[in-house]
């Protein structure tokens, strides 16, 4: 090929790629920004902080249980579990402390992500900012000499323990929420929340919640120590607590609600498709049903629809799907993870959508014409929620 050729090659190959950044610059951003975002993408930058200074913020809880939050938080689990591939922990930490740099107060984690390495980054990233976000994180799964057993151990003893143990890897003096993780059967909900109000007494913790539990065993626990949250999957593909009564009861007593996998562990935002591979050491995905190939392929008719939706709203598939959670109620505060800058700044960028209830309504109404392909969880995972 001769020079000329040549340059002609690069010149072709260097229009497109910068076309190709100002149309992803021009999707993500709402329309009053294009602009802003075409200058972006063209000069190498990320969006301007200044988007995020305006970061709504919502009250999970009521009462004394009460916490002020940012209307999205972050979940870390993705950065050290079941998330494949991650940046190594200098890029994750930096990642970490953009998000606060973008008004992101709250961050979960849990003692079961790794095990432990989760929350030891989330202590090393985030005790500098302890004045300014909340860390949470949740106890419950067994984890012995580092690794966990599949088995719940929620007894007083060990609720203690694992509340000293992560105060030490969070690097501070005092939990904002601790969760349990999942309901333990072998120990009443009351022993529970009689230990946790206990630790709450001593100032270990500062309020509690529930992860994945019934409407009976919320009015259990509520009734000796107020809840601040229930954390369950919810999103257009899996809105079970809206059947349950989940989302009811939370409402009635005044207990906020924070979705996690919120985008479906990333099946929403439209990156994952039948030929995805999965690392079978660090992933969960590859043995949930949801995520074979053939339930993959069929339900992205449901991504279709999500991102048909935000095509004329310039919205991204993943701010769509955020966007309706946070439409829902003023006490819903989803948790989507990243390990990529561009994917926090989409997210947070939701907040500044406007979108009618009739047009949330039509949405919803187009995606449950399309029945959900596979399981959630397999059945060993499954037998483990609801109680």
């Amino acid at each position: 090929m001769g020079n000329k050729n040549k340059q002609k090659d690069i010149s072709r190959r260097g229009f497109l790629k910068t076309a190709a950044t100002i149309s992803a610059a021009l999707t993500i951003q709402p329309a009053i920004n294009k602009v802003k975002a075409t200058s972006a993408a063209l000069n190498g930058k990320s969006t301007s902080p200044e988007t995020f200074r305006k970061m709504q913020h919502r009250t999970l809880g009521s009462g004394r249980a009460a916490m002020e939050v940012s209307a999205l938080g972050f979940g870390v689990m993705g950065m050290t579990y079941n998330r494949s591939q991650h940046p190594d922990k200098k890029g994750c930490i930096r990642l970490l402390h953009e998000a606060v740099d973008r008004g992101v107060t709250l961050f979960d984690t849990a003692i079961i992500y790794g095990p432990l390495t989760n929350e030891l980054l989330a202590g090393e990233a985030l005790s500098e900012f302890k004045d300014r976000v909340n860390v949470t994180t949740k106890f419950g799964h067994e984890v012995i000499d580092g690794k966990g057993t599949g088995r719940q151990d929620s007894r007083p003893e060990t609720v203690r323990r694992y509340c000293e143990e992560s105060l030490r890897r969070l690097r501070t003096d005092s939990i904002p929420l601790f969760y349990q993780h999942r309901f333990d059967r072998n120990v009443p909900i009351e022993d529970v929340a009689g230990t946790i109000s206990d630790l709450i007494k001593e100032g270990k913790i500062q309020r509690w919640g529930l992860c994945e539990v019934s409407v009976e065993t919320i009015r259990k626990a509520h009734a000796i120590q107020p809840l601040t949250a229930i954390q369950s999957e919810y999103h257009l593909m899996h809105r079970l607590v809206e059947e349950n009564g989940v989302l009811d009861a939370c409402r009635e007593l005044g207990i906020g609600f924070v979705p996690y996998s919120p985008l479906n562990r990333g099946f929403l935002g439209g990156c994952i498709n039948e030929y995805t591979t999965f690392d079978p050491n660090n992933d969960n995905r590859q043995a949930l049903p949801r995520f074979q190939p053939e339930a993959i392929r069929a339900n992205m008719r449901i991504v279709n629809v999500l991102q048909q939706f935000g095509r004329t709203r310039g919205m991204t598939s993943s701010q769509v799907a955020l966007g309706w959670l946070l439409q829902k109620a003023p006490w819903i505060v989803p948790i989507p993870g990243t390990t990529k800058l561009s994917h926090l700044e989409e997210n947070l960028q939701t907040i500044e959508f406007s979108v009618t209830p009739e047009e949330w309504k039509e949405l919803e109404n187009m995606v449950a014409a399309i029945p959900v392909i596979g399981d959630r969880y397999n059945a060993e995972q499954q037998k483990q929620v609801g109680f």
